[in-house]
């Protein structure tokens, strides 16, 4: 079988931001995992998002997973989409090894661009409004420009301020500091700043790595939205990528059903496909079980921390 990108969570380098964050980055032939303490118990839980199922040596991982006193390890949203060639090949690796995991961390859906277009044809296969946003944030004097090494605070500030407006979850500070200062020291990492008038209105991280750009951090001010500065912070980062090399924007998440707009993802959804890019879905996640006794137990906890989670969120 032909062999496949990585992603990038895969990639050492985030195996490096994810240990000097505090949660060690377990390398097992081609693929890494991460491990994540149990509370109150000697176990710890395996994490391994984003996997091409063929890297993976089930006898390998097993005597690492058990070394290191995991349950089970956790192959989150595998790096596979569903109903694209071998697909189903692929996930029969995982089916005859493991069982599905109960939830989800990474996004099930996404929203993928093709870089290998011309910026005209880019440009064409944008809805006409996201077209029109572009322009008049250009017109009416939203600039865009490339962050330092020296502008994570802004970052920060922008995207606290977007958590609070959207209510979402994100990572203490100092997580987000030790990614950019890895990430952008290996020339991996990009920050995309819009300003009107020298004010900050919303900020991109944006990350490299074998021929995607990725986007998953970001935030924006709650003033000036009327002048779209986002849009036009979506449009250079196309611009970025080609000028970098990539073939693919991988947009990070998206609602399973655009359509539905109960989704609460509905919106940021709708803005990323108002950029022409495709949606798809990713094949289920698997729990590759290790301790069955002790994996069912933290289930049932795991379950009622994400009920308690999604109460405070209201």
């Amino acid at each position: 079988m032909e062999a496949r990108a990585k992603h990038v969570v895969q990639s050492d380098i985030w195996g490096q931001v994810k240990t000097k964050n505090g949660t060690l980055a377990v390398k097992v032939g081609n693929i890494q995992y991460t491990r994540h303490k149990i509370p109150f118990t000697p176990h710890f839980f395996g994490y391994c998002p984003k996997v091409n199922p063929e890297d993976i040596n089930f006898d390998e991982l097993q005597a690492s997973a058990e070394a290191n006193n995991c349950v089970a390890v956790n192959f989150d949203c595998p790096n596979v989409i569903a109903g694209e060639q071998n697909s189903q090949t692929l996930e029969n690796i995982l089916k005859d090894k493991c069982i599905k995991a109960p939830k989800d961390t990474f996004a099930t859906s996404n929203i993928l661009l093709d870089f290998t277009k011309s910026e005209e044809e880019l440009l064409a296969n944008m809805h006409h409004k996201t077209r029109y946003n572009i322009k008049y944030a250009e017109k009416n004097g939203v600039r865009v420009s490339e962050g330092s090494i020296n502008d994570i605070e802004l970052f920060l500030t922008l995207q606290t301020e977007t958590a609070k407006r959207q209510k979402f979850f994100v990572h203490q500070d100092e997580y987000y500091k030790t990614i950019w200062k890895i990430l952008f020291n290996e020339g991996m990492a990009k920050l995309l700043i819009a300003r009107y008038n020298g004010k900050p209105l919303c900020a991109w991280m944006l990350f490299i790595y074998e021929g995607v750009l990725y986007y998953p951090y970001g935030g924006s001010s709650n003033e000036y939205q009327n002048l779209f500065p986002s849009n036009l912070v979506c449009w250079e980062a196309i611009k970025l990528g080609k000028a970098l090399g990539c073939h693919t924007f991988d947009m990070w998440g998206a609602a399973k059903n655009p359509e539905d707009k109960n989704d609460p993802w509905h919106g940021f959804t709708k803005f990323k496909l108002g950029f022409g890019g495709r949606h798809v879905s990713y094949i289920s996640s698997y729990d590759f079980v290790i301790n069955p006794a002790v994996y069912t137990s933290f289930n049932l906890a795991n379950k009622a921390r994400w009920v308690l989670l999604k109460l405070l969120k209201r």
